[in-house]
């Protein structure tokens, strides 16, 4: 009688995750802006990639792009119908942070409430932790 059992291979997959309690979250306005663009500019199946850069006179800067492929060791998930991704050293910068889009006379695009930032220079593009 033959006792040899075999253990089933184990299964991986590439497709988005369920964010995790840390990661970054998009607002109603935000999904629909990201949305539309990806709609206008043809990029179906895209990933909204969130990346913390230095840049800036505070040193930390949002980098915001639509790319086709996430890079290797990124964090993706999905959250309503948007691909987002990022990456180690970003998230460590971005853990609860919410995303909104509004729109005012004076302008519009993304604003960031980012509980691990501490500072901000005076035009409000880049921050310090």
């Amino acid at each position: 009688m033959d006792t040899t059992t075999t253990t089933p291979a184990p299964v991986t997959t590439t497709a988005p995750q369920s964010a995790p309690p840390e990661a970054v979250r998009l607002t109603e306005g935000a999904i629909r802006q990201v949305k539309e663009v990806i709609k206008a500019q043809g990029f179906e199946g895209y990933f909204f990639s969130i990346r913390v850069v230095p840049a800036g006179c505070s040193g930390l800067g949002y980098d915001l792009n639509l790319v086709k492929e996430s890079k290797a060791g990124d964090s993706v998930w999905e959250q309503d119908g948007v691909k987002l991704a990022t990456d180690g050293m970003s998230a460590q910068y971005l853990a609860g942070t919410e995303i909104d889009y509004v729109s005012a006379i004076t302008g519009s695009g993304f604003k960031f409430n980012n509980p691990n930032a501490k500072s901000s220079c005076g035009c409000g593009t880049s921050f310090t932790t």
